[in-house]
């Protein structure tokens, strides 16, 4: 009944805080205007333990059944969103309850706002619940593996209409402030219960927000005001450490700002952080050196798959500085004998992935350098997954891999049962046109294991398949952590 699942998402309003007692029939009536309804019925209902997952459905049956959306989750999440926006404060209400909560701590702002995020639909708690996520432990330090589950797959009927749909730039892109309140269409998420936080940074306007796909704890976006491309340089170090001062219990890093080393977003600059400590940041530093006239910055070399320097002091002005100093003489450097080439044809290859924190009351930068070259035999790139593990993974590895976290694609799940059965009832792998492409691997590590049984093997592949991230992240490094490579290393700090 409509009147029911209307006074329970009103009640889940009020109780979460989203909604005040007051605007109870403001609020319902907000929400029977969406169903074209004129009549309501306050009857008596459980309003103990309100599911919000459970009431959204029952309100989306009931548009569908009434012909107001058509039943596809694209039309179903655009319609729900509309839903929560009847119970949410204005921008400008959570904007001042932030820098009110923020007077007191950083601490107490962001928990008010990444609880608002969740509570609002904005993140779905319980789309991110279905990921998958384990840890496996390697000589670089526990690294975290995840099966992103939560983006959910568009019917062929929404991506249909999605190619049909008329071409429009509003919003410019995914991550431009536009998106705030953004009523969304069959090919852009609606963003109406999203709120966007405007912070300072490098004397500009940005805006501070959290993803819908929190891949770790807090996962949040910092993203110019304006739609403006990314690029590194001197100026992306003082904004990540500007940010990293206004909240010092987060981390604050960017993509590299060159295709195949970036990120998925490279048309709009942004940044990616958390309350979150990675593998990366708990690495220990293998060598130290000092580059003169920086002799008051502590340097060193982490040890870690990708090749990571490590800068450290209490003044922030002079680790930027000497980042500055590195990142210009990186776009320069070759080395053939390492196969590092500054460019080729004219194409630049060198750039950093930057990440920064607050560590023991000292400001840390880890400049993590990166280079796209590509070749015949590696032709997504030679510091790329190579060929061999692209049955696990094959997209870029932007910033969230290069700290120790592993986002896999969702097909990984189904061919991980279907693999379990294979391998448990002896089957050949190669008889089957999915698991074909995993036969190499699993014929690889199954004789280390002498007996595989239904109770351990969901472990021997979780451990196996961080195995190969691990790979992929050495792959991915410039300099290989080894005796050869911490020597091309050096060689280049040499220069320094």
């Amino acid at each position: 009944m409509l009147s029911n699942s209307i006074k329970k998402l009103v009640q889940y309003g009020i109780q979460t805080g989203l909604t005040p007692e007051c605007e109870r029939v403001y609020t319902t009536n907000l929400l029977l205007d969406l169903y074209h309804e004129d009549e309501y019925e306050d009857t008596d209902c459980d309003l103990s333990g309100i599911v919000l997952e459970d009431v959204l459905r029952n309100l989306l049956d009931e548009a569908c059944s009434r012909g107001i959306i058509e039943d596809s989750i694209v039309y179903r999440d655009l319609f729900d969103t509309k839903l929560m926006n009847c119970l949410l404060p204005r921008p400008a209400q959570i904007q001042k309850k932030f820098w009110e909560l923020y007077e007191t701590s950083p601490v107490a702002a962001t928990d008010y706002y990444y609880k608002f995020s969740q509570d609002s639909d904005y993140i779905r708690r319980y789309r991110v619940a279905k990921d998958m996520k384990w840890t496996v432990d390697t000589q670089y330090g526990t690294l975290d593996i995840t099966i992103n589950l939560s983006k959910p797959e568009k019917d062929p009927k929404a991506i249909a209409a999605a190619r049909n749909a008329k071409a429009s730039s509003y919003p410019k892109c995914l991550l431009c402030m536009e998106n705030e309140g953004y009523a969304g269409r069959t090919n852009h998420p609606a963003r109406e219960n999203h709120r966007v936080i405007p912070v300072t940074i490098n004397d500009s306007g940005w805006g501070f927000q959290y993803s819908p796909y929190v891949y770790y704890n807090e996962h949040c976006i910092v993203l110019n005001g304006e739609h403006v491309p990314m690029k590194i340089e001197k100026n992306t170090f003082r904004k990540l450490f500007d940010f990293v001062k206004l909240f010092p219990h987060y981390f604050l890093g960017s993509n590299a700002d060159l295709p195949i080393v970036g990120g998925s977003i490279l048309s709009h600059d942004h940044f990616q952080g958390g309350n979150y400590t990675f593998a990366m940041a708990k690495a220990p530093v293998i060598s130290t050196f000092e580059v003169k006239g920086f002799e008051d910055v502590k340097a060193g070399i982490v040890k870690w798959p990708l090749s990571v320097i490590r800068l450290q002091g209490n003044n922030e002005n002079r680790i930027i500085d000497l980042a500055d100093h590195i990142l210009k003489a990186w776009r320069g450097y070759t080395d053939e004998k390492a196969f590092i080439y500054a460019e080729t044809e004219g194409q630049p290859h060198n750039t950093i992935t930057p990440i920064a924190r607050m560590h023991n009351g000292l400001y840390e930068l880890d400049l993590t350098l990166r280079n796209n070259i590509t070749t015949e035999e590696h032709p997504l790139g030679v510091y790329h997954p190579h060929a061999n593990l692209h049955h696990i993974k094959k997209e870029n590895i932007g910033l969230i891999e290069v700290m120790g976290l592993a986002v896999l694609p969702a097909r990984l799940k189904d061919e991980m049962e279907r693999l379990k059965t294979f391998i448990l009832e002896k089957k050949d792998l190669r008889s089957d046109e999915i698991l074909t492409k995993h036969a190499d691997w699993a014929e690889s590590f199954l004789p280390g294991y002498p007996e595989i049984t239904p109770e351990n093997i969901d472990h021997i592949l979780q451990q196996e398949i961080g195995k190969v991230f691990c790979q992929v992240l050495e792959d991915a490094g410039v300099y290989k952590c080894n005796e050869s490579g911490l020597k091309a290393f050096h060689k280049f700090i040499g220069i320094l």
